[in-house]
């Protein structure tokens, strides 16, 4: 399923998977938060019911979309974050990985902390 994330300076397209963390995800749309960055990432609750998955991990690709279970946070990594080594993207623990940003994951440099953030389901 296609989602957009809205914030006021810009927006961008996210393909979200088929699994549980996603499914969970896709049913608390529409949703409002608000964003906050840590390094090259930009993170917001949003409370949905997971658990940690078996393959999460905490480094992944620019632009991985990803469900902090402890944090109860979507996290979007486009960039080293304090706690990378090197220009890794790696989130503070381990996530499950729900999906992916479409557009140029550098454009999320465009979120400031505090902004809202506003997630709907793309029209089909």
């Amino acid at each position: 399923m296609r989602i957009r994330m809205n914030w006021p300076a810009g927006s961008v397209r996210i393909e979200l998977e088929d699994g549980a963390t996603a499914r969970a995800v896709i049913a608390a749309l529409p949703a409002e938060a608000t964003a906050h960055r840590w390094g090259d990432e930009v993170y917001f609750r949003l409370p949905v019911d997971a658990a940690l998955d078996a393959d999460a991990d905490d480094v992944v690709e620019p632009g991985t979309v990803c469900y902090w279970v402890e944090g109860g946070s979507v996290a979007i990594p486009f960039g080293p974050t304090p706690a990378s080594v090197g220009d890794e993207c790696r989130l503070v623990t381990r996530v499950n990985r729900i999906g992916r940003v479409l557009d140029d994951p550098a454009g999320l440099d465009a979120v400031g902390e505090g902004d809202v953030v506003v997630l709907e389901a793309e029209p089909s």
